[in-house]
């Protein structure tokens, strides 16, 4: 995989998919996800070096910016967002809980890459607009003043595109919901 990575989020599955193949032809990435979530939106999540990545994001945004609903680009994602997204983090305990939540999938990528370069914190999960309506959310744990340090950095981002729709730091969560969580 590449140094950089990129996602763009249409409002259709055919467009979703044709801008998937042009940017195969546009330029030497790799798809990481290349998939339909809620609600019939499509993303296309792909990494390759910075060039590539801003080639095919180019493209996307210019040639097919009617259906586009968000993209972004990374050029040195926090190593944690991969086990986020595909739910393997090992977190053994969760101190003070971290959840923001944004209306697209581009936009918690970015607010979680974000939170993690912020503060020492780790990522629980990324969910990316499954069984949510098109809405993602983070989580994430650490101490009490990281997590608020990296809440309020990732609530920027996600804000600058008007993507933030909540957030929410619990300092001491209850087991019980710990246990649901983990």
């Amino acid at each position: 995989m590449g140094k950089a990575i990129g996602m763009v989020e249409y409002k259709t599955v055919s467009t979703g998919i044709l801008v998937a193949d042009i940017m195969l032809k546009t330029a030497k990435i790799d798809i990481i996800e290349a998939q339909t979530v809620c609600p019939g939106k499509y993303i296309v999540l792909f990494a390759g070096d910075l060039s590539a990545v801003n080639a095919c994001i180019e493209v996307a945004r210019q040639e097919y910016s009617d259906n586009l609903i968000d993209s972004f680009i990374l050029g040195n994602p926090h190593q944690s967002i991969f086990n986020a997204i595909y739910g393997t983090t090992n977190i053994k305990k969760i101190n003070a809980l971290g959840i923001i939540e944004t209306f697209s999938a581009a936009s918690i990528i970015v607010a979680a890459d974000e939170a993690a370069k912020t503060a020492i914190v780790e990522l629980i999960e990324i969910r990316i607009a499954k069984g949510m309506c098109g809405k993602s959310y983070l989580l994430l744990t650490g101490d009490i003043a990281a997590v608020e340090a990296a809440i309020a950095k990732a609530k920027k981002a996600a804000g600058e595109h008007a993507m933030l729709l909540d957030s929410s730091v619990i300092a001491h969560p209850d087991p019980k919901l710990c246990e649901s969580i983990l």
